[in-house]
């Protein structure tokens, strides 16, 4: 079995397969997300970091070039304003390595999801 053919286990796992300079940027993404969702669940989903509160909340990834954030496409409809400097698309929102990681909209877009999650399980 190679390494790369190795299930993820955490997200601490999934971090420790990076780059130091890459661990650094994941490990402060992942602590916004914490602050701004304290009561999410940490788990792997699709082999990437994923927290949940009633349902999928955001995921994140990080590529070659880019932070790969995942807030679905109702957050990224709603910040779209926001995101006008970064490639996006459905529901996808990509952060390149040569410009300053946006902390702050990560963390309202968070909060705003996990908003949203509370307001549809309410409604089930």
């Amino acid at each position: 079995m190679k390494s790369s053919d190795k299930k993820i286990q955490n997200i601490n796992e999934y971090i420790y397969g990076f780059p130091n300079d890459v661990q650094k940027i994941l490990r402060r993404i992942r602590e916004t997300i914490q602050k701004a969702a304290p009561k999410a669940e940490e788990t792997i989903s699709y082999q990437i970091p994923t927290f949940k509160l009633n349902g999928n909340l955001v995921h994140f990834a990080a590529f070659k070039n880019h932070i790969g954030f995942y807030p679905t496409s109702s957050a990224i409809k709603k910040f779209s304003g926001e995101l006008t400097t970064y490639n996006i698309s459905k529901g996808t929102i990509r952060f390149p390595f040569d410009k300053k990681i946006p902390l702050g909209l990560i963390s309202k877009i968070t909060r705003y999801r996990v908003k949203e999650n509370l307001e549809r399980s309410k409604i089930k």
